[in-house]
């Protein structure tokens, strides 16, 4: 038996500390919980001679860790062990089955892995908890919500429910972002040709001319020389710059929450991204709440799944004053992170104790939102890039053109 180091919140929000004996760390956590806390970090004492060290290595075989597992399989599997928990199948024979299911992957090998933890005793949450990779903590607290509560069909049922509409909103909000992406990917590659291929032999051409070129022409060709050099490959390493430079400023909190935050400033999309991260904490929290998770671990949970560094550091604030006896609304409403109809219906929640489903309202509300304002960003787009391709397009065949209009015009005169 070792000695585990343990950090956890109490009923209150409190962090207390402590030292408790187990075989594992998942015993240790299993006893934590029995005394009413709930464990943010359990870590193993050093063992105090090598010796001890090296028995105990030898006593716990290395178990593989499971990737990172896509979104849309997750939901998938959620929604079939949903159906078959709820036809009465044992969970060990219902992960067996779904295991033979899947296709090779890190979803399979994390199942199987799960199944076999369950064939040895371990729950299922606990199971599912060491591959956090594949199931983050909203998934594994909401599968313990429903086993301390007998109740773990309809968590599933639940936590299927909120991931099909979570994957699509994604769903939704990516594909609109397809058309645009894709007309600008085209145009870019289409006017560096041209300033690649086709001005150069026009440079030519009216360098054998000799004659003085117009102002927009000389300006084309300083563009067209640009681009050939070193242009083309500023164009080329651009998006890969922007990205590592985001991913580097991401690296310190600071840096995450200026990005989010500037993510936030930007026009239309700007609006979005913020209204996606309402609907997204909103639907967190609500089906949290509704599988009996106490709040302050459900705010703790969503705010580490939020996505989003400034609605993240706003629901620490809001778990912060809960702990100290404010009510959700009043907070909320100090963070400024939503509008101030949300925290009103969040008050109503509060006063009638519904709170659950108020979030779900508020979710649902922000989700039709966020797919009539990508609806008329694409129809504002469309026009948009129609107009600035166009403008592109004529600069450069005005351009072009310009210098044999006045030839033809000098041959005329001379005539």
């Amino acid at each position: 038996m070792a000695t585990f180091q343990y950090e956890a919140l109490n009923t209150v929000g409190q962090t207390v500390k402590g030292t408790i004996d187990a075989t594992s760390s998942d015993e240790a956590a299993a006893k934590v919980r029995a005394m009413g806390n709930f464990p943010t970090k359990i870590k193993e004492r050093a063992a105090r001679r090598r010796g001890e060290a090296g028995e105990a290595a030898q006593r716990r075989p290395a178990r593989r860790k499971v990737g990172k597992v896509p979104q849309k399989l997750l939901t998938q599997f959620t929604r079939q062990l949903c159906t078959l928990i709820d036809a009465g199948l044992p969970i060990l024979r219902s992960l067996r089955i779904l295991e033979q299911q899947q296709k090779p992957g890190p979803l399979r090998v994390a199942i199987r892995l799960v199944a076999e933890d369950v064939e040895g005793g371990v729950t299922l949450s606990d199971a599912m908890a060491r591959h956090d990779k594949a199931f983050n903590s909203l998934y594994t607290n909401m599968i313990r919500a429903g086993e301390l509560g007998g109740v773990l069909d309809v968590i599933l049922e639940r936590l299927a429910d909120f991931l099909e509409k979570s994957q699509a909103l994604r769903r939704k909000v990516i594909g609109a972002m397809i058309y645009p992406a894709a007309v600008i990917s085209f145009a870019v590659l289409i006017v560096t040709g041209i300033m690649l291929f086709v001005i150069p032999a026009f440079e030519k051409i009216f360098r054998e001319m000799g004659k003085e070129l117009p102002g927009m022409t000389r300006t084309l060709m300083a563009i067209s020389a640009w681009v050939r050099w070193p242009g083309w490959l500023v164009i080329l390493m651009s998006p890969v710059g922007v990205y590592m430079l985001v991913k580097l400023i991401k690296m310190s909190p600071t840096g995450r929450l200026l990005v989010d935050r500037f993510k936030l400033m930007i026009p239309v999309i700007g609006q979005v991204l913020g209204k996606t991260g309402v609907e997204r904490f909103a639907r967190t929290l609500g089906t949290l709440l509704s599988a009996g998770v106490p709040i302050l671990e459900a705010l703790t949970i969503t705010r580490e799944t939020a996505g989003n560094e400034v609605f993240a550091r706003a629901l620490s604030k809001v778990r912060d004053g809960i702990r100290e006896g404010e009510s959700f609304a009043e907070p909320l409403r100090q963070a400024k992170i939503v509008e101030p109809m949300v925290v009103n219906m969040i008050d109503v929640g509060e006063e009638t104790g519904e709170l659950d489903k108020m979030l779900e309202k508020v979710a649902d509300t922000y989700a039709e939102e966020v797919s009539v304002l990508v609806s008329s960003m694409i129809s504002l787009l469309e026009p948009l890039l129609v107009i600035v391709l166009g403008s592109i397009v004529g600069y450069i065949v005005i351009s072009l053109f310009l210098p044999m209009i006045h030839m033809l015009r000098a041959m005329q005169g001379g005539a």
